[in-house]
């Protein structure tokens, strides 16, 4: 896939030709940004260039659903405010949306462990609602961990079992995930992705969430693997007793995904023919301090 360069003058002319009232503002880049590129506009906003995704599904879905979400929602989101469609000069979306502040948890740490395990889970507990009935399906997201089955044994074959240590014990936590009974409540609204990149912190514990572009309905467990993979050592079981809604097998789903998405995070910080293309590599160190909490459990 060919990506598009994006440079500052290219999203001022973009924002003169279609929101002339912020083409003056201040553009700088934000390091980082995969599917997406952003770009801050002033002090309070961001402008979200589609850049690898090869559909403006993610977009769509943040510009339809978040201005729903965030009234209610405990730590601040980002909400589009502007949009932009394909023109001559970019041919993908764009989006200006509310600058959530702080620093993302990939090139920052959490040092008060309590406080950001019941700040997520608070966050999670006005998040997890039931969704309407047109809400983005987005397996195999929200879904029960068997149908990630593949994907879990992609990212395990692709790793250096070296960096992974107890291959054993990860395939147990996996199969305990696989064998734990489905979500029986309704389909719930998740964020989907919490991972490192996607939160953000200040003075030491979490303080935002960003990059909802997975944003669909499904089973709680998928954001709630967040615990371990987000959180510091020995916060786990605060995070389950303050959130108070996850019963013994949403847990064991939640803690097979960490595993998971340890796993993922950990191929994206791997160098050479076995990593993935625009890895980073310091997600391997992050991912790698998730799969230990994961495998330890509560």
């Amino acid at each position: 896939m060919t990506e598009i360069e994006i440079t500052a003058d290219l999203v001022r002319e973009l924002l003169r030709e279609r929101h002339p009232d912020l083409a003056g503002l201040p553009i700088r880049e934000v390091p980082g940004g995969w599917g997406n590129r952003m770009w801050r506009l002033g002090d309070g906003l961001a402008v979200r260039m589609q850049r690898m995704d090869p559909t403006p599904e993610l977009q769509m879905k943040e510009r339809r659903w978040l201005p729903v979400l965030a009234p209610r929602l405990p730590l601040p989101v980002p909400t589009p405010v502007r949009s932009g469609e394909p023109s001559e000069r970019f041919p993908k979306h764009w989006t200006v949306m509310t600058w959530v502040p702080g620093e993302p948890l990939d090139e920052s740490s959490i040092s008060r462990g309590d406080h950001a395990a019941d700040t997520l889970a608070g966050f999670l507990r006005a998040l997890h609602v039931e969704a309407p009935a047109d809400a983005p399906a987005g397996a195999p997201i929200g879904s029960h961990p068997r149908g990630c089955t593949d994907g879990f044994e992609r990212f395990l074959q692709a790793i250096d079992p070296a960096a992974i240590g107890d291959v054993h014990a990860v395939r147990a936590v996996w199969a305990d995930a696989v064998a734990a009974p489905e979500w029986e409540g309704p389909p719930v609204w998740l964020h989907g992705d919490l991972h490192p990149a996607n939160v953000v912190v200040s003075g030491g514990t979490l303080s935002g969430v960003i990059d909802f572009g997975t944003l669909c309905a499904g089973d709680p467990a998928w954001d709630l693997a967040a615990a371990w993979v987000l959180l510091p050592a020995g916060a786990a079981a605060r995070f389950f007793e303050t959130y108070a809604r996850a019963d013994e097998a949403t847990i064991t789903r939640a803690r097979g995904l960490a595993v998971m998405k340890s796993l993922f995070l950990m191929l994206m910080g791997q160098n050479g023919d076995r990593g993935l293309p625009g890895g980073k590599p310091h997600w391997g160190p992050a991912g790698r301090s998730a799969l230990d909490r994961a495998l330890k459990g509560l």
